[in-house]
């Protein structure tokens, strides 16, 4: 399978969207909803969509592998955010406009401060130098994941500098339908991005570990194809995620040929995620993890785990368990 395209910024909607007066499903604090209307997005039919790869969306938080200092490493998303001040007139604007558009930001002042090491992702326009935020008002970046920095120890438990190594799930090289764990050189990820999922992260959709015993792995993204999608259909594609064991997914993204990326979450046809049983937990998976262990490491060092039970065979990998 081709390497499909990396996550530098928001996705847009496979349809056109609308904003409604109600709770959002999907953030506690927003007040208003973002739903899909069954018009598809122009965007979406001139990157000829019915040709693209649909893959299934994972639930975790983006992550990118790229160089610093040098070496490849593990960087973390981190959007450059508007002050309370700005984003309160911000959501105003939204509020009262039914849109984001055509709010004016003053670039210099209306945004946090973000760490010296901090990138803007690909793609994000500049103007007289500054980067520009993007329709939802975030300057979309990373910041490189260091152990020393408790906020992304996470994102630390996947990756082995000492080794250049990455904790990945991907699907089996001779056998789709089957799910595997490897320690993946980082060089083999440059410029990629990847999903991490686990226990501490998104409220654990998947169910992974525990809290004595967490476990956190990277998920490239585009790696888990859909192989019997639905038609780019309103009532077709509403009906796959209520009815289809396939559908048990937070969402699709196409991947189109002129490498544009395409999505739909559940929640933009008003359906509820997360679901028991996701489609992910039906998938067996296999354990391909043999690190050399460090005689320092702690026994919930994540390498040292998975390599005791290298070459175990589960029905799921909610069934990975570390407890003693």
């Amino acid at each position: 399978m081709r390497r499909l395209g990396s996550v530098q910024q928001k996705i847009p909607c496979v349809f056109l969207t609308e904003v409604r007066n109600e709770p959002s499903r999907k953030r506690d604090c927003q007040q208003f909803q973002v739903v899909a209307t069954e018009n598809v997005n122009p965007a979406a039919l001139e990157s000829d969509i019915h040709c693209a790869v649909a893959t299934e969306k994972i639930d975790g938080t983006c992550c990118y592998v790229t160089t610093y200092k040098g070496e490849p490493y593990l960087w973390a998303r981190l959007d450059q955010k508007p002050t309370k001040q700005a984003d309160k007139r911000f959501k105003k604007h939204q509020y009262l406009q039914k849109t984001c558009k055509g709010f004016v930001w003053n670039v210099d002042e209306d945004f946090r401060e973000v760490p010296e090491s901090w990138i803007a992702a690909h793609r994000v326009q500049h103007e007289n130098g500054h980067p520009v935020p993007d329709e939802h008002g975030h300057i979309p970046g990373w910041v490189p994941v260091d152990h020393t920095n408790k906020q992304y120890c996470w994102h630390a438990s996947v990756v082995n500098y000492d080794s250049a190594v990455a904790l990945v799930l991907k699907t089996h090289g001779e056998d789709e339908g089957l799910l595997e764990i490897v320690s993946i050189p980082l060089v083999d990820l440059i410029e990629q991005t990847l999903e991490l999922i686990g226990t501490n992260v998104n409220g654990n959709p998947y169910g992974l570990g525990s809290k004595k015993y967490p476990v956190h792995v990277l998920v490239p993204h585009g790696v888990l194809r859909i192989w019997n999608p639905p038609p780019v259909d309103f009532q077709q594609l509403y009906s796959w995620f209520q009815e289809c064991q396939e559908g048990r997914v937070e969402g699709i993204v196409w991947h189109c040929d002129d490498g544009t990326l395409i999505k739909i979450h559940r929640h933009h046809l008003g359906l509820k995620w997360p679901v028991g049983d996701s489609f992910l937990n039906t998938r067996p998976v296999v354990v391909h993890v043999d690190e050399k262990p460090d005689p320092d490491a702690s026994e919930k060092d994540l390498f040292k785990s998975f390599s005791s039970i290298n070459r175990k065979l589960f029905s799921c990998i909610q069934d990975i368990q570390f407890e003693p």
